[in-house]
């Protein structure tokens, strides 16, 4: 399973490369807002030094919601390295873009997916990445984690070569379900990461150690 990180910090994009980790990135229009990174050029220079800091994936998500505008700007986004992928939403006119896209070699991440049935229009497109919301999906009182578990289902029994990129992960429990239901990535921030770290008996045990080893020097 890889780990992608959601966000447009450097910093933080730094901080989970050094950590060991990193595999891909995933960000967007508000998570670059968030950064204070506004306007077209603005946005493309910020993809740019990010496909700079990551060897992996990063996705790079379309405005546009009309076919030949998102065919323009994921073009124009793909050219900027060769690891960007094009993020486009689970619409009429974003399948057809991700069908020529794939076409064209150019990597595309199927987004705002919330129903197998999406899933299966995104694979049967060619896309690179599907990306199932969980979260959002487990906030209408349905289980983000079963959307999961049905996609992989889906996607093994008919041999799709879509990777299932499990977003809007909430906590580090989110992560392990979500390997559980057999995503092939997860995309978070990076506290639901350091999430997975964190155990009390962990505590207890490595002061027990410390004071043990305290002991036996005197």
């Amino acid at each position: 399973m890889q780990f992608f990180i959601d966000t447009a910090s450097i910093e933080q994009i730094k901080e989970a490369k050094d950590f060991g980790l990193l595999d891909g990135v995933t960000t967007n229009p508000s998570l670059m807002a968030k950064e204070g990174i506004t306007g077209k050029e603005n946005i493309r220079n910020h993809y740019a030094k990010i496909c700079d800091v990551v060897d992996g994936d990063v996705s790079a998500e379309v405005i546009a919601t009309d076919f030949d505008g998102i065919m323009e700007e994921g073009r124009a986004l793909a050219k900027i390295a060769p690891n960007i992928v094009v993020k486009v939403p689970m619409i009429k006119d974003g399948v057809k873009a991700i069908s020529n896209f794939t076409k064209e070699g150019i990597k595309t991440n199927c987004t705002l997916v919330f129903s197998p049935g999406q899933a299966i229009l995104a694979a049967k497109a060619g896309a690179t990445y599907v990306s199932p919301f969980i979260g959002r999906v487990d906030d209408l009182t349905w289980s983000g984690m079963q959307l999961i578990h049905d996609i992989a289902e889906i996607y093994a029994i008919q041999g799709f070569d879509t990777l299932i990129l499990s977003a809007s992960i909430r906590n580090a429990l989110h992560i392990v379900d979500a390997a559980k239901a057999g995503t092939d990535v997860v995309t978070s921030p990076l506290s639901a990461y350091m999430g997975l770290l964190k155990h009390p008996l962990t505590d207890i045990g490595l002061e027990k150690f410390l004071a043990d080893h305290r002991k036996a020097k005197g």
